[in-house]
């Protein structure tokens, strides 16, 4: 496969990934999947995997992909406050941007790796 292919699967993937994490999180809570795992765990692992994807998308844009993930993180828990099931924390928007931050720097690591 061609790599401007390959990115642009990537990116369409970070995009769906992004909206995807935005409906499980402002959606009722009777929605919510569940992995078994803490709810913490599960925040930051999901955060992480749209750091890490996203910054694998925009390998050159590492840091306005940092500030649309940690801003997501905010964002999305603040959206909480509009449906009636949810609550918004800040310790939760703080380990999904933790977790953001996790999966941008792991990506970019990785990247600067391959090359």
């Amino acid at each position: 496969m061609r790599y401007g292919v390959c990115m642009k699967l990537i990116q369409i993937a970070a995009w769906l990934l992004f909206a995807a994490i935005l409906f499980i999180t402002v959606d009722p809570i009777s929605l919510r999947p569940e992995s078994g795992l803490p709810v913490n765990v599960e925040r930051f692992a999901a955060f992480a995997v749209l750091g890490f994807v996203f910054a694998a998308a925009y390998p050159r844009r590492w840091l306005l992909i940092l500030v649309l993930v940690v801003g997501a993180a905010f964002g999305f828990e603040l959206a909480q406050m509009l449906a009636p099931t949810r609550h918004a924390r800040l310790l939760d928007a703080v380990v999904k941007a933790a977790g953001g931050a996790f999966g941008v720097a792991a990506s970019t690591i990785f990247l600067r790796l391959l090359r």
